[in-house]
């Protein structure tokens, strides 16, 4: 199983969480229970949980106290939803910290393992590993191996291609009877909203909500957008608007010339990117957004580069509905693995994500709204100009 899907950050925090899933002091002593490491984590922190999260941690707190008993025939499990924001994730790392140790010592053998995987890199190993060893089972045992339980981050279907791969997925892991654990920002019925394309995906809603907890987690603060003192990863990037000289000097960058335009190569393909400078890329919304990218492509460069710009960005209400999700697919990415992001537009936040009428913009607009937030803001009233 590879290093990237064992672990992963954690972008869903409450105010003043660190940006990385917890972890134990050296001689900190192992919690019982999610609901005590939960709180630990939490106190450890310096902040209050909010009265929305307590449904999800007692339903977490439940299903590791089950662990050990036999799994009642087919997938079990916790499928939990909600707004961005509301600390889906960290509450997800706290509970796949806890279990693992709590496995390490309740005799189940060297098998019992648990694994944490971020939905975007399920699905691209999914595509590849299917397309490689030919069958869903092959896929999975190379992606997840004889994991006991699997806590899928951020999982979302909005893809036709996807959702069909997807669905034979689900019923493979019901077919096994593995555990899951399911964050996602969207309920059951909301997957899959395409009105041409949901109904194939309902017999995997309904095998869905018939396994598993359903458990929405509440409250009204999008703890992502709380100050924060730290600047390191995706927050140490900025959105600059208009991408004037002074503004691009403020966020510490020069736009390169035509000469330095370059390519990046990912698998058979050749990319064009602005340029290459170091562990710095520059991108072009038009390639990278407007172009015929996948998010495995994005998911090349957060792996080789330290830093992304990615440069020209319109209103995306003007664009087709695709440009928007790969906008959208791009920010989630970087945020995910924690790569500074600079996005350089023509407009505002608000202006770029605001969508007219029905076409443009991305699926999950709240969420890309959350994560842009994290960024520094370099505009005309941010620099009194």
């Amino acid at each position: 199983m590879d290093e990237e899907l064992a672990t992963g950050d954690s972008r869903d925090l409450p105010a003043g969480h660190p940006t990385r899933p917890p972890t134990l002091d050296e001689g900190d002593r192992p919690s019982r229970s999610v609901r005590d490491a939960v709180g630990q984590d939490a106190a450890r922190r310096g902040f209050s949980l909010d009265p929305g999260q307590a449904p999800a941690v007692e339903a977490l707190d439940a299903l590791a106290a089950r662990l050990a008993d036999p799994v009642p025939g087919g997938l079990n499990g916790l499928y939990l939803w909600g707004p961005v924001g509301r600390g889906k994730t960290w509450l997800m790392d706290v509970f796949h910290a806890t279990v693992g140790r709590l496995a390490l010592g309740s005799g189940r053998g060297p098998g019992a393992r648990a694994v944490r995987v971020h939905f975007h890199d399920f699905l691209r190993r999914l595509h590849g590993e299917r397309f490689q060893r030919g069958s869903i089972d092959a896929a999975l045992d190379a992606i997840l191996g004889d994991a006991d339980l699997v806590c899928f981050d951020e999982f979302h279907v909005h893809d036709a291609g996807d959702a069909m791969l997807v669905a034979r997925a689900v019923r493979t892991l019901d077919a096994r009877g593995v555990r899951v654990v399911l964050t996602s920002n969207y309920p059951p019925s909301g997957l899959m909203p395409s009105p041409a394309y949901h109904h194939l995906f309902v017999p995997t809603i309904d095998l869905l909500t018939a396994r598993l907890d359903v458990v929405e987690v509440g409250g009204h603060r999008d703890h992502r957008r709380a100050p924060s003192e730290d600047v390191a990863g995706f927050r140490g990037g900025s959105f600059v608007w208009p991408a004037t000289y002074a503004r691009l000097a403020a966020a510490g960058l020069d736009r390169p010339g035509a000469a330095e335009a370059t390519t990046v190569r990912i698998g058979s393909r050749e990319h064009a990117v602005l340029a290459v400078r170091g562990d710095v890329v520059w991108l072009g919304f038009g390639h990278w957004c407007a172009g015929r990218t996948a998010v495995s492509d994005v998911l090349h460069l957060a792996e080789r580069f330290g830093t992304v710009v990615l440069d020209g960005v319109p209103a995306l209400g003007a664009q087709a509905p695709d440009t928007g999700q790969r906008f959208a697919n791009l920010v989630d990415v970087l945020c995910d693995r924690d790569v500074p992001l600079h996005v350089l537009a023509h407009q505002d936040p608000d202006e770029t994500l605001r969508r007219h009428g029905e076409e443009g913009v991305a699926l999950d607009v709240e969420r890309t709204a959350s994560r842009l937030a994290l960024l520094r803001r370099l505009g005309p009233v941010a620099l009194g100009r």
